[in-house]
């Protein structure tokens, strides 16, 4: 990290020239010149000044947020495989768990199922990409065809099945993350 050059971001994000950020921590124009150019560095009392005035603080200085993602390739996918139930799932956000939602695509071969899930809070969504499965929710089951999506809030257990004789691929979104 370039002090200097975070010091010169929150400068002039608080619309200061280099003479009123000095005035303010009573250090000379030529001093914060050379501090934002890392032609010197300040003690540590003097960068709490110089923050104090900026309107932060050490560990807010030097919190290194890294930038949310916002695009996820095929590097970025977990997958889990489970032969016993016939079945892959495919989650396509890493550490989705920390958010509202968890995508997820679900390949079922015929035969195959998801793990049952217990009633929950929360709500489900399926979009059936490829094959028929068949959705069972608390009693019902329901099938549901390529092009065909289903939604329900998540208030009985439910798991899903392909009872065809071809592959089945299905997008999943849960909210909050279940899977």
């Amino acid at each position: 990290m370039k002090i200097g050059e975070k010091i010169k971001r929150l400068r002039i994000q608080h619309n200061l020239t280099q003479e009123e950020l000095a005035d303010r921590c009573e250090l000379s124009k030529g001093f914060i010149s050379q501090v934002e150019r890392e032609l010197t560095s300040p003690s540590i009392a003097t960068l709490i000044d110089i923050l104090e005035s900026l309107g932060t603080n050490l560990q807010d200085f030097f919190n290194q947020d890294v930038p949310e993602k916002l695009v996820f390739t095929k590097n970025d996918v977990a997958v889990k495989s489970d032969p016993e139930l016939k079945s892959e799932i495919s989650w396509l956000v890493p550490n989705a768990q920390k958010n509202v939602m968890e995508p997820i695509v679900v390949h079922l071969e015929p035969g195959g199922q998801t793990p049952y899930d217990d009633p929950h809070d929360g709500e489900e969504f399926g979009y059936v990409i490829k094959g028929q499965i068949q959705l069972h929710f608390g009693s019902a089951v329901v099938k549901v065809r390529t092009g065909e999506s289903f939604y329900f809030p998540a208030q009985a257990g439910h798991y899903i099945s392909n009872a065809g004789k071809r592959p089945a691929v299905v997008l999943w979104v849960a909210s909050p993350p279940s899977f």
